[in-house]
Order: structure tokens, then C-alpha cells, then sequence
């Protein structure tokens, strides 16, 4: 359902209702880790509404705490009231909890940021992050979510979809892919199966010149991918040798989560 400022009919206070929760889902959808301070014209330009509507929503939000104001700028940020909605959520998955110390020896390990992924069907999420001790260091904060198709998070959990699905979900512009045409969409499908029996997916500075990311797949008793492990670490410090090391650290802790979990690793 996309954002819309008038309702369906005349006197319809159910459709009222539900064109301001979309339009109010929309507001807070438009922030990202990337960009977490917007003006009121830029959300506006973005989800396609007028600008006395977003300061009309945001001044609610920023009333319930899901947004505030940031003091220079007077830009808006997510508030500290999204945290607590989310709280039972990330409190109760399952996946979190058992792959928190798995992360913490991954990081250890490797020196590198750790982070836990999951899938909501067009974007990867984080959803658990264990940083890195260097100064310099790529970050996966929480909730900070994908859907560049080569990031390799992407990679893990789209080389478990049906092939027309990946398809359709390039084509459709959902999942993001540079120089996309036939050609392309097909070595991408060639690209996930080689990841899918390799162990793990990678971003060598594919979708950022200066970050690798290395990935592997989480699954539950059925086989099936219910997360994902992410290594990202700055390009500079990774050798072809450093990554092949890296991936296989990162497949490995995979699979300890997915015997935490009481999951199996399809033959």
C-alpha cells in the first residue's frame, strides 16, 4: 500500500484511519543508517506527500518519542521510542539470543565486527552487532538494512529463493543491481549458486569502494535460512588470503549457530 493523503470514500473513518498509519509507517521507513537526519521537504520528496502532512505526522511522532528533533540542524532523527517498541521483539528471537556469544569468538577471532542478519523478504536486517576493537572498523548497527544485491548478506539469502523470485525481484527494482539486463541478472544467479556451495557469500568493495563484507547462511531443523552471519571489515586490511580466512571464520560460526539452534546444514 503506498502513502495517500485522501481516503477511499466519503465519511469512511476506517480508511481515514488506515491512509495515516501507512503515511505515518512511510515517515519512518524513509530513515536509514546511511541518512538518520531528514528535513520535512525531504520526506515529503520521498514517500510523495505534502509537507504540512509530514510535520503534521512528525509532530506526533516526535510526541510518542519514535522521532525527535536533532538541536543544530532542527532535522528529524529516529527516537529513542523505537528502541522500546522493539525491545520485546529482538528480546524473544530466538536466533539473537543463541548467536550472541558465537559473535563475540567471531570477533575475537578475526579482529572484525561480528553482526547477526535476518531477511524480511527484500532486505537484509541487523538485528545483533559485536564491533571491533580496531579504530578503524565497518559497523552493521542494528537495524540497518540491505538491499544492494551484491552485498553479501543479500547474496546469502537470495541464493535460497527460487530463481524467477531473484528475478522478478531485480527486475522489479526491489533488490538493486548495477548494469542491469538479462545478461547480468543470469551471472548473478550463476554468482549465488557459487556462494551457496562455497559456504559463504562476498563484498569485495563492490557496494562500497573501501568495505568488504563476508557472509554465511543460518539454518533452522528444516534446512531452511533463518539468518545470516556478517563479517565487514575495511577493505585495507584485507588480502585475498586475509578474506578466504575470513570466510571460512565466518562459515564456521554459522554453522555453530545452526547447531545452537538445533538446525541442520542441507546436504
Amino acid at each position: 500500500m503506498t502513502p495517500s493523503e485522501s481516503s477511499d470514500a466519503p465519511n469512511n473513518g476506517d480508511s481515514k484511519s488506515t491512509s495515516v498509519i501507512v503515511n505515518a509507517i512511510a515517515v519512518l521507513r524513509s530513515f536509514s543508517a546511511d541518512e538518520p537526519l531528514l528535513g520535512v521537504t525531504e520526506i515529503a520528496s520521498r514517500i510523495g506527500l505534502h509537507k504540512s502532512t509530514i510535520s503534521r505526522i512528525l509532530a506526533t511522532l516526535e510526541q510518542e518519542g519514535l522521532v525527535e528533533r536533532d538541536v543544530d540542524s532542527r532535522r528529524f532523527r529516529l527516537g529513542l521510542g523505537m528502541i522500546a517498541m522493539a525491545g520485546p521483539l529482538l528480546a524473544e528471537l530466538e536466533e539473537r539470543r543463541v548467536a550472541y556469544p558465537v559473535l563475540r569468538e567471531l570477533t575475537e577471532r578475526t579482529g572484525e565486527t561480528s553482526a547477526l542478519m535476518v531477511w524480511n523478504g527484500v532486505e537484509s536486517m541487523c538485528v545483533e552487532q559485536i564491533p571491533s576493537r580496531h579504530q578503524v572498523k565497518h559497523l552493521a548497527p542494528l537495524g540497518a538494512r540491505y538491499n544492494e544485491a551484491l552485498s553479501s548478506s543479500v547474496q546469502v539469502f537470495l541464493a535460497a529463493e527460487d530463481h524467477e523470485r531473484v528475478r522478478n525481484l531485480l527486475r522489479g527494482g526491489s533488490i538493486t543491481l548495477p548494469g542491469l539486463d538479462d545478461a547480468s541478472v543470469e551471472t548473478y544467479l550463476d554468482r549465488l549458486k557459487e556462494s551457496a556451495a562455497r559456504g559463504w557469500a562476498v563484498n569485495f568493495g563492490e557496494t562500497s569502494i573501501e568495505e568488504v563484507g563476508v557472509a554465511s547462511p543460518v539454518h533452522d531443523h528444516r534446512g531452511n535460512i533463518v539468518a545470516a552471519v556478517l563479517i565487514p571489515a575495511p577493505k585495507f586490511r584485507v588480502s585475498q588470503d586475509v578474506l578466504t580466512s575470513l570466510g571460512e571464520a565466518c562459515a564456521e560460526a554459522a554453522a555453530k549457530v545452526t547447531t545452537r539452534l538445533g538446525g541442520r546444514t542441507p546436504q
